[in-house]
């Protein structure tokens, strides 16, 4: 092409142009982009606006423009949120958080538990309140596991980057790791129950881990639902799975279901 070619495209371009008078992106106050930002999906934000310019990648990795994202979605209010360090990790874990434990109330009776010890006549699954029990605070929670004479266990192990956590947040934010179980015996027969949590590695060696005391619930006790919990923390790099093992059997040794009963596990990842 030559130079007249050149010229006569570079005219064309300044013709259409003019066409569209009035302020560019770029000329908008910050605070003004910022608000044009915000109703951006925040997915196209890192992966696509965050790429458009060294302004919009300022803007994009600062906090101001996820503080309003939280604000816009009511995920600010607790005093641990209005201290978050990394605004945009905060809005991500707020936006991902949920019960990684599968099955957590025996709605599907085992499935997703594995490592399953049977001990006596094994796992059962009931009705809440269930012989001699009593309903569990949530109106949410319609059945428990129940165990039996001996020892019976059972375990999920959570795939944490699978769930969407990557490798480097993990690493470096850290976030909190929260592990939740809720456990009764019935009022006519004692009982013993245990939790057991690990962190782990790539290669499942254990980082951090968390063992409740054994639990011993005695007869003639009130059957009311008891909530065990443990936050990890400050766990250091390259936890990529969590172990989650609870269990516990009847001090009677009855035969049947007459032991400690478990229902309403979670394990979430929090900011």
């Amino acid at each position: 092409v030559d130079n007249s070619g050149r010229c006569e495209k570079s005219g064309e371009k300044e013709e259409n142009s003019s066409e569209f008078p009035g302020p560019r992106m770029e000329s908008l106050p910050e605070a003004v982009l910022i608000r044009i930002l915000a109703s951006i999906p925040a997915v196209d934000l890192v992966l696509a606006c965050r790429l458009v310019c060294c302004q919009w990648k300022n803007l994009v990795d600062g906090a101001a423009l996820w503080i309003l994202k939280c604000q816009q979605e009511g995920l600010t209010g607790a005093e641990s949120e209005e201290n978050a360090e990394n605004w945009q990790n905060f809005y991500f874990l707020s936006k991902k958080r949920k019960n990684l434990i599968r099955n957590p109330c025996g709605e599907d009776d085992l499935q997703h538990w594995g490592e399953v010890e049977n001990g006596g006549d094994g796992w059962k699954i009931e009705e809440l309140p269930g012989d001699f029990g009593k309903e569990f605070p949530s109106e949410e929670v319609h059945k428990y596991f129940v165990t039996s004479y001996e020892w019976c266990r059972k375990a999920q192990v959570i795939d944490l980057k699978a769930e969407g956590y990557w490798e480097e947040l993990m690493d470096t934010t850290q976030p909190k790791i929260v592990v939740r179980d809720w456990y009764a015996g019935r009022s006519d027969a004692g009982c013993l129950y245990e939790l057991c949590v690990k962190l782990l590695s790539e290669n499942e060696d254990v980082l951090a881990e968390y063992k409740s005391e054994t639990v011993d619930i005695p007869q003639d006790n009130d059957a009311n639902w008891t909530e065990i919990s443990h936050t990890f923390s400050n766990y250091g790099p390259g936890v990529r799975f969590v172990r989650f093992e609870h269990g516990g059997q009847d001090t009677l040794f009855w035969k049947g279901w007459y032991g400690v009963r478990v229902t309403n596990s979670s394990v979430t990842v929090e900011p």
